[in-house]
């Protein structure tokens, strides 16, 4: 099966899912905002909402590294018109070509943005667990989106799977830079990449670190936990988080995450070694941290709903 789009006489196609799609980037955008958080180093900080038509799913984090030969972006924002953003504010500060596109995990406010970059040619780089994740949730992702920004909106958006995938490390050469990217264990996801700049020191966490909006718990509360507590040894002077500022000192940008997490799981066993329910539990756990977060109250419940699912098998 078979689709096609032109755009000024070109044709870009993608294979995704064993169908081949088609999609041509707008002519032009108003550049993304970026600030340039260390040397070379350009964060774009999303919006501490849900995805809607008024933002367009710019809710999340997302930038670019910039080597003497290349370019390398990191998460690419939660629509394409957001990705489209990314790219004029890329060539706004360089023409550096885009050589890498990293997934920092496979969530759709961080990878919808990925096919305005297909014009670069670039590599789409996850963890190997990524492709996997897409193929039992990209549906009801595209669903979802139409959704929140509308049909005519909602048809532009394609998911794009990764062209080189990551087991372990692999290092990205951008001239002069490297980056290096690590697979981590089940945590926030089953997926999550981190991205480290050696020049500036700066680590890139996507999702493994939220700041001020409230996380997600979508693979393992405790895997988190513990990946958490291991990063704190990172040699990193900052962090960019997947959710909140555009960048902190580290570790202790991660304080409040940690204790939040550790919350839930103290909260969620003392309510099963009273034999409660998971509903008391989803009513009641962690919930004095309502005013240290936003959009506490759509994902606390979920989060310890999670939790709860996962420590009944401790």
């Amino acid at each position: 099966m078979a689709g096609a789009a032109m755009l000024g006489g070109w044709l870009l196609g993608i294979c995704l899912l064993g169908v081949w799609i088609f999609w041509a980037a707008p002519v032009s955008a108003d550049p993304l905002p970026v600030s340039e958080v260390a040397p070379g180093v350009f964060v774009h900080a999303g919006l501490y909402e849900e995805t809607d038509t008024a933002n367009a799913g710019d809710i999340a984090n997302c930038g670019f590294i910039v080597g003497d030969d290349a370019v390398a972006v990191i998460d690419t924002g939660g629509s394409p018109a957001v990705g489209q953003r990314l790219r004029e504010a890329i060539r706004a500060h360089t023409d550096r070509p885009v050589r890498y596109v990293v997934n920092t995990h496979m969530h759709p406010d961080h990878v919808l943005g990925n096919a305005a970059f297909l014009p670069d040619q670039p590599d789409f780089v996850a963890h190997r667990n990524f492709q996997a994740a897409l193929m039992a949730r990209g549906n009801h992702y595209l669903h979802a989106f139409d959704a929140a920004v509308g049909a005519e909106a909602g048809a532009e958006a394609r998911i794009i799977p990764p062209t080189v995938t990551v087991s372990d490390r692999l290092e990205l050469d951008l001239g002069r830079r490297v980056v290096e990217l690590v697979a981590r264990p089940v945590a926030h996801t089953d997926n999550d990449l981190t991205v480290f700049d050696r020049q500036t020191a700066t680590l890139w966490t996507g999702d493994l670190l939220f700041m001020e909006r409230a996380p997600a718990i979508d693979g393992s509360v405790l895997g988190w936990i513990r990946l958490l507590d291991g990063l704190a040894a990172e040699p990193a002077a900052r962090v960019v988080p997947g959710h909140g500022p555009l960048s902190a000192p580290w570790p202790e940008a991660a304080r409040d995450l940690r204790r939040y997490l550790d919350r839930v799981v103290t909260g969620v066993r003392a309510i099963q070694a009273a034999h409660g329910t998971i509903q008391q539990a989803a009513d009641t756990v962690a919930t004095d941290e309502a005013p240290r977060w936003r959009l506490f109250d759509g994902y606390n419940p979920r989060n310890v709903t999670a939790a709860f699912a996962e420590l009944e098998w401790e």
